[in-house]
């Protein structure tokens, strides 16, 4: 029932249902509680609205956005409370007395205090924002003053609001006592706050400390790229949680030659993306874009088809590559639009015969075979399990954006095979680590995954006691200490190499100031190595895990497991380059035979119903090299898909990047001939 009322409400907790339960009958009681009128009740109802209405602002609940559509918003909220503190004044014979006037003349002199303190905000906010948002670029001679503190920009009219709460308990006190002077002590101390919350603002709003005009900051970003003159650029534009798709590529950037760039369309990406060395630049509108000067740039990479893209496909003089963000056998890698770029880049051969069998208009000479340069991180498999009992990682798609059945095998199968790892006969560990859009569009697909994670902990917990287990523990505490020590002292020095007063800057300081040197970004890397080699130290190898944050990340799951359960997806292509034994789940019925003719990636897998008794075979073939069937299979199959291992995948994406860039010189020329144009070196 409680579930039941969580999910019609919206809200993510019980304790967040409570307090939207508190708060929406708190007022009625207010109301009731001036009318009678009954001090204590007054009060107490009062503070139960405020701590409901803080909890509810610091969770950042849905229901606030929803109280605020339906005219009852924050200040609404304060108003109404404060309209009945007065009520309850007057019903406790207080009509004419000085108290009463004294106190509407002061909640009306703080109310009218709100606008010149909202407006300097909104003014400060507006005019510290810049046109474009930057990292690792030196915008030289724009004078970026430092931020107001995030003290005073940080929700400012929740606190403005909450300033009331000295001159109510000051009214209620008074009332209690018969002391006037305490309620004009907590008046004046609740305007004497918000004065100087106000003046706390103004320094903040002087132009020395705002940004400059649009014109000379673009005029800035002219002139950087006038200097850089960057020859190839990442172009990606979606949602914060799309940022992984940009992000599995800026190591490869890193490394390309020429003078790479990345460039993003949606502010909301800047403070996603892993720490790189590599130029960014955020443009959010379309028309500064289009004023850009980006005639060095010969190559335009694209991870992902969507509407923005034709921003930058007008421009002529590059050439325009589709790279993607995976390579699957799911629709959306052979989507029509792909026909758009000049190139299509795909892993493997799998590629080319994919968009031939779907015939969406990408012609065979358009596709170029160039690897997965991200795949160097993943160790191949010893043909033998890694701890003693094998492990097994269940990484699971995540429900897309529409019904289909054969999305992901959560809906139907998850439960299914989570049940029989966990109680396979001769004992295995589960690494859980799902999509991370897993219930975003599907309430189902959130539910499922929310059983599934209470079941791994659950075991996770009996084995915590189990008697198994128990020498190894031992063993293992002294040393588990350690790595968990290393974890913190790692985590220390990245949150330095990152910046540790990151979040007390706004994006104007930030594209001020955001410079990573190309040393940092190596010493990143090596630590976030050294933390993952900690991570799994930290835990016993016979230990269920559920992993959703960022870290471990997928490949250390794959390094760390001895084989993997998933669905149609880029997941299953990359652990192929591991060679491990792996299983995918025909969730939609399709038959295995037809599974494997629509599917490429299942070739070489163990294929699994919904029911998931299949799993014994897979788990067969991880602990006994004789009962692989696959092996050789799985061997063919990664170079089908992935391309051979010499030269390696960077080394080809390089060249193809080189190659396309020579095209593009070249048209340029031709075109520029062809008019009569001068042709520059």
């Amino acid at each position: 029932m409680i579930s039941k009322a969580i999910r019609l409400a919206r809200v993510g907790s019980g304790s967040e249902l409570a307090a939207a339960l508190l708060l929406g009958l708190g007022f009625p009681c207010i109301m009731v509680a001036a009318v009678i009128p009954n001090l204590w009740f007054f009060a107490a109802a009062a503070f139960v609205t405020y701590a409901a209405d803080q909890y509810l602002h610091h969770c950042g609940s849905y229901l606030i956005n929803r109280l605020a559509a339906v005219r009852a918003g924050l200040s609404i909220r304060f108003l109404v409370r404060q309209l009945l503190l007065v009520l309850l004044l007057s019903r406790m014979g207080y009509g004419e007395a000085t108290l009463f006037y004294v106190t509407v003349a002061c909640l009306l002199a703080f109310y009218g205090l709100q606008a010149p303190q909202s407006a300097m905000v909104t003014l400060i906010r507006l005019r510290r924002k810049l046109p474009v948002v930057t990292r690792n670029i030196d915008l030289g001679d724009v004078a970026i003053g430092d931020a107001p503190p995030r003290l005073l920009m940080n929700r400012p009219a929740e606190k403005m609001l909450h300033l009331d709460l000295f001159g109510l308990v000051g009214v209620l006190v008074a009332i209690e006592t018969g002391s006037d002077v305490l309620a004009y002590a907590g008046l004046a101390l609740m305007l004497a706050l918000a004065v100087l919350y106000l003046a706390a603002l103004l320094p903040y709003a002087r132009p020395s400390r705002l940004v400059p005009p649009d014109t000379k900051v673009l005029a800035a970003v002219d002139a950087w790229l006038g200097t850089y003159r960057p020859t190839v650029i990442l172009y990606f534009s979606g949602s914060k949680d799309s940022a992984y798709q940009v992000n599995m590529w800026l190591e490869t950037m890193a490394q390309l030659g020429g003078r790479p760039l990345i460039f993003l369309r949606e502010r909301n990406i800047v403070p996603q993306l892993a720490m790189t060395s590599v130029p960014v630049l955020c443009v959010p509108g379309g028309v500064h874009l289009m004023n850009m000067d980006l005639s060095s740039v010969r190559v335009a990479l694209y991870a992902a088809n969507v509407g923005k893209n034709i921003h930058m496909l007008r421009v002529p003089t590059m050439k325009h590559v589709f790279i993607g963000h995976g390579d699957s056998d799911k629709l959306a890698s052979v989507n029509p639009y792909s026909k758009v770029y000049d190139e299509v880049w795909t892993a493997g051969k799998a590629g080319r015969d994919r968009y031939a069998l779907a015939d969406v208009g990408v012609r065979d000479e358009d596709i170029v075979e160039v690897g997965r340069p991200q795949l160097a991180s993943i160790k191949p498999w010893t043909g033998a399990p890694k701890n003693p009992i094998p492990t097994v990682l269940y990484a699971p798609t995540w429900e897309g954006w529409d019904d289909n059945p054969g999305n992901t095998s959560l809906l139907l199968a998850g439960e299914n095979i989570v049940r029989r790892l966990l109680t396979a006969e001769q004992p295995v560990r589960l690494l859980y680590k799902p999509h991370p859009f897993t219930g975003t569009r599907s309430a189902r697909a959130g539910a499922v995954h929310a059983r599934v994670t209470a079941m791994i902990e659950q075991a996770a917990a009996e084995r915590a006691t189990d008697p198994r287990w128990a020498k190894d523990r031992d063993a293992l505490r002294a040393g588990q200490a350690d790595a968990r020590a290393e974890m913190a002292r790692i985590e220390v020095r990245l949150s330095q190499l990152a910046g540790s007063s990151q979040n007390e800057r706004d994006e104007a300081e930030l594209s001020r100031d955001s410079m990573v040197a190309p040393e940092t970004e190596v010493e990143t890397a090596k630590l976030r190595d050294e933390w993952n080699d900690a991570y799994w130290r930290s835990t016993g190898w016979w230990e269920h895990k559920v992993i959703t944050g960022p870290e471990p990340r997928l490949y250390d799951c794959f390094n760390e497991s001895d084989a993997m359960v998933s669905d149609i997806s880029s997941v299953v292509s990359d652990f192929i380059a591991s060679g491990k034994p792996y299983a995918v789940t025909d969730s939609a019925g399709m038959g295995a035979e037809e599974f494997q003719r629509q599917n490429t990636a299942v070739r070489a897998a163990v294929i699994l119903s919904n029911s998931a008794t299949e799993l014994d075979a897979l788990l067969a073939a991880v602990t006994d090299p004789a009962a692989d069937p696959l092996e050789e299979a799985r061997r063919e199959l990664k170079q089908y898909l992935l391309g051979p291992d010499e030269p390696t995948s960077l080394e080809q994406f390089d060249s193809a990047v080189e190659e396309l860039a020579a095209k593009a010189e070249a048209r340029n020329i031709g075109v520029a001939r062809s008019l009569g144009e001068p042709v520059g070196g």
